[in-house]
């Protein structure tokens, strides 16, 4: 592992994590009621549900990264389009580019990191799925070219998709992943949350992220001292297991409870 690859995991830990942290404000925007006993109650579920991964993780890696990787498809690609509209066609070209984008464009270099998670017989099965995938994906892309022509709104996320690929094609995977978590997907989910907040919200949510951050980074630290195996073994799985059991409930809150609400207030 190379100094530019601990460089983009320290930044998918460090700045891409704490967009996470606004969750507290998404659950009493879809009515989360208040008082201490309802605030301890969406605690527990939520580190349950995060634990429950991890159980998972250790008992199925297999079937447990494979479906960390379809639902971070379906949660990336809502999130890239959020602000302009949700047809199906932008949401499979934009949900594949990390999931299936990277792993077909650097097969070499995934391989290695699928084997660290699931163990090499999975991984190469996962790759031998991705390169299947890959050119359904690339029809769904050239097909978002010509679906954006007659839809010019969809014109500037085609572009930062188009963006994104050409640095998926030429930087290592982690780097390229790091890039888009930090500077696309965190960047754009916490935008989009913080205008939605009023004031009094936001200087609440803003201590609420603060402390479930910090909260994150000392846990994150603790289970790395306690991971057995080699460095890089042990800070890919922190960081994508971590992440895993932490898009769970966030992608409850964020891709059904939430996008609900929304709907719900929007019909006369």
């Amino acid at each position: 592992m190379s100094s530019w690859d601990l460089i983009a995991i320290a930044a998918v830990l460090l700045l891409g994590v704490p967009h996470g942290g606004l969750d507290g404000a998404v659950a009493r925007r879809v009515g989360w009621p208040p008082g201490l006993a309802a605030w301890l109650g969406f605690h527990l579920l939520y580190i349950a549900l995060a634990a429950l991964v991890v159980l998972l993780w250790w008992q199925f890696p297999l079937a447990s990264l494979s479906l960390f990787l379809l639902i971070s498809a379906w949660h990336f690609g809502a999130s890239d389009i959020a602000d302009t509209g949700s047809h199906w066609l932008p949401w499979i070209a934009h949900g594949g580019l990390v999931c299936i984008g990277i792993p077909s464009q650097q097969s070499a270099l995934v391989e290695p990191i699928f084997a660290l998670l699931a163990g090499p017989e999975n991984a190469i099965l996962l790759m031998q799925a991705m390169a299947g995938l890959s050119a359904l994906w690339t029809v769904s892309l050239v097909s978002y070219v010509g679906y954006a022509y007659f839809h010019p709104q969809y014109r500037k996320p085609l572009l930062s998709l188009l963006i994104l690929l050409g640095l998926v094609v030429i930087l290592p995977p982690l780097i390229s992943f790091a890039l888009y978590f930090c500077l696309w997907h965190s960047r754009g989910h916490m935008l989009r949350l913080w205008r939605s907040l009023d004031s009094a919200e936001r200087g609440r949510s803003l201590r609420e992220a603060a402390i479930y951050t910090a909260m994150a980074w000392v846990s994150a630290g603790i289970i790395f001292y306690y991971l057995q195996g080699s460095v890089a073994l042990s800070l890919v799985q922190l960081t994508f297991i971590g992440l895993a059991a932490l898009t769970l409930p966030h992608m409850l809150l964020v891709d059904y409870a939430d996008k609900i609400k929304n709907k719900t207030e929007a019909l006369p």
